[in-house]
């Protein structure tokens, strides 16, 4: 099987970045998850895993700490393109995150950036529309309680499980 080619892009720093040292755990039509360590060394932030839920637009990561331990569930918002000739994606970063704590705790971070990205013309209503009906999509799962599902199956592929 070959390993499709990722790339993430972002819109606040503009960047795209080749991906080529993530480990794809499982790949079907409507999932990509994998493993990583950061690119950039950070202080806290050491690795983590990171599930592409393509048909909701978004992506639920685990951050871990250099010690293995939980910081937290972080959940981007996201649009992607695929090139079936180059067996690539370009997943782009459409700046709203949701992040979940190992308590429970829910926050909304960076919308503000949307505001600021429509404002300077870097995004379009258009690419907008998408990207706030994937963030209502995500907060519903997260207050009806359905965030368990997606932990548990993130965490099922990560310890080798093929998921059901």
């Amino acid at each position: 099987m070959n390993r499709p080619v990722l790339y993430r892009q972002r819109i606040i720093p503009e960047e795209i970045i080749l991906l080529d040292k993530d480990e794809i755990l499982f790949s079907d039509d409507d999932h990509i998850v994998t493993r990583w360590n950061t690119i950039k060394p950070k202080k806290i932030l050491h690795h983590g895993c990171s599930c592409y839920f393509l048909k909701e637009g978004f992506k639920v990561s685990k951050f871990y700490r250099e010690d293995g331990s939980l910081m937290y569930w972080y959940c981007d918002i996201i649009s992607y393109r695929y090139d079936p000739d180059a067996d690539s994606y370009v997943f782009t970063d459409l700046l709203a995150d949701v992040l979940v704590y190992p308590d429970g705790k829910v926050e909304v971070v960076d919308v503000g950036e949307i505001a600021d990205a429509l404002e300077g013309g870097t995004l379009t209503t258009e690419e907008m529309i998408p990207a706030l009906r994937s963030l209502d999509k995500l907060l519903t799962v997260i207050y009806s309680g359905g965030f368990s599902d997606i932990q548990k199956m993130i965490n099922d592929i990560e310890e080798g499980k093929t998921p059901s």
